[in-house]
């Protein structure tokens, strides 16, 4: 993945395409610079993927694929546990980069580790265990015997985004490995390096050389794995922009495509939930990953009862965390990825003080408030906007910076009617002591995942995708693994 050298702790060296189980010391396209977020500084050199080393990838997992489909499921097993067992004991290593490429705070990115290993535990469970199923038949017709066949596609396309990439990895790779397909990735050159080390770990556990391909790049890596006939599926986790150009992509060959987008999340808060657990979750979600995630809670919609007390405790909330070194483990906030990002986030803060009160933050950290070496990176204060307009940019876009929208409501029909206005669907958090209206309101809620009075964590067994714009199909659980497998029906008369 790197070259040895002697560099600083935080230099991650070079990274370039992973293909047939070997790491390539050139590629067919310029290579670019990787800048850690925290420092602004260079820290690392990307080989980027073109379509000689995309082509390169499917041709060998394409060769591989027989043999892979063919291995008794008991081995395939036991290769996702060996997995497992590798990346939990590497879970500092994989953290640690994952701080230095994306700047996510050191404990969230020991979590994220730890999460993705618990995937590949979870899917090595169901290689064994995939089955078909016999249909009866009608009386009127032959008799016989009809049964199903579950069957892998044999190349599956991972496009993974740059926050949190072994998260996609656990999500993506684990259930396509154990449904019997031959993956490659396509990482981010944002986010390359936590990746090449995640695929180091699967060669090492025994994953054979053909199977797992990784190719760093950007959209011509992208758009060359979706439109290849030889892939027969693509995994997209991303925005919606990029998604509408990879089905535009994939139309070409008619490829099934799964997607996992954006959200604008809302935690409804009514006047009988626990607040101070209300707010606390609200400030846990929101600001993970300096707001750079799906499905975080950046809308709060509080019952105007106890909205001046929710507002408030929230901004006091918001005081209370720590901007900064993101490999220091009391830091809770990093930067956003790069100077583009902190100036598009700045951007829609500024233009929503037109009609929304700023209740803390909206603006560039303060550089003499840092430590010396971070005082150059991308840090934007944990912001709150208070009395959002629900029509605005800030309460229907996906903002992907450290920022919440808190919006008020009079009843359970306007909650869910804000709930439900923007274009996303990815999920719903809900505060309230009250079982009845949770039964009243949750089959109302437009979103792939409710969570009430607290947060599952995102086990591997529980089902993750969106409504509406927030994508399609599912990730997680047997729905996932499923989205990886075809169905055949076969009859044979008696």
């Amino acid at each position: 993945m790197t070259t040895s050298q002697t560099t600083p702790d935080d230099d991650l060296g070079v990274t370039g395409p992973l293909v047939d189980g070997t790491w390539l010391g050139r590629s067919s396209l310029d290579a670019v610079d990787h800048v850690n977020p925290a420092t602004a500084r260079v820290n690392g050199t990307v080989l980027q993927s073109g379509l000689q080393e995309v082509d390169a990838a499917v041709r060998a997992a394409k060769a591989a694929a027989p043999a892979w489909r063919a291995m008794s499921p008991d081995k395939r097993r036991r290769i996702l546990q060996r997995v497992e067992e590798l990346m939990e004991a590497r879970v500092p290593e994989l953290g640690r980069l994952t701080t230095l490429e994306i700047g996510a705070p050191a404990l969230m990115s020991a979590a994220l580790a730890h999460l993705a290993a618990g995937w590949f535990g979870y899917y090595a469970g169901w290689t064994d265990k995939i089955e078909g199923a016999t249909i009866p038949l009608s009386p009127v017709l032959d008799t016989g015997f009809d049964y199903t066949l579950p069957e892998p596609y044999g190349v599956v396309g991972v496009i993974v985004t740059w926050n949190g990439p072994i998260t996609s990895i656990g999500m993506k790779v684990a259930p396509a490995l154990a449904a019997g397909n031959c993956v490659v990735v396509k990482t981010s050159e944002l986010a390359p390096y936590t990746v090449a080390r995640f695929a180091e770990i699967a060669l090492e556990a025994g994953l054979p050389p053909g199977v797992l391909h990784v190719v760093p790049g950007g959209a011509e890596a992208g758009d060359r794995l979706v439109r290849h006939p030889d892939v027969g599926k693509v995994s997209f986790t991303g925005g919606i922009l990029t998604a509408k150009r990879i089905l535009d992509a994939a139309r070409h060959t008619l490829k099934p495509v799964l997607l996992e987008l954006g959200g604008k999340s809302a935690n409804v808060v009514f006047p009988d939930a626990d607040l101070d657990e209300a707010v606390a979750l609200t400030v846990r979600s929101c600001y993970i990953l300096a707001g750079q995630g799906c499905n975080l809670a950046t809308r709060m919609l509080v019952h105007r009862e106890v909205y001046e007390e929710v507002v408030e405790s929230t901004r006091r909330g918001v005081a209370d965390l720590r901007t900064g070194d993101p490999s220091e483990p009391s830091t809770t906030i990093g930067p956003v990825i790069d100077q583009a990002a902190r100036d598009r986030v700045l951007g829609v803060i500024d233009r929503a003080r037109k009609d929304a009160r700023v209740a803390i933050g909206g603006h560039a950290v303060d550089r003499s408030s840092l430590p010396p070496h971070v005082r150059d990176g991308y840090f934007i204060e944990p912001t709150v906007l208070a009395d959002v307009d629900p029509a605005s940019e800030a309460a229907n876009q996906e903002i992907f910076g450290p920022v919440l929208s808190v919006i008020p409501f009079d009843s359970e029909e306007e909650a869910v009617g804000l709930a439900n206005s923007t274009p996303y669907g990815l999920g719903t958090y809900l505060q309230t002591r009250d079982v009845s209206r949770v039964h009243r309101i949750v089959p109302l809620l437009r979103s792939g995942s409710v969570q009430v009075n607290g947060v599952s964590g995102q086990p591997p067994g529980a089902p993750f995708g969106g409504y509406k714009q927030s994508g399609t199909g599912r990730e997680g659980g047997r729905e996932g693994l499923f989205e990886f497998l075809q169905t055949k029906n076969v009859y044979i008369r008696a």
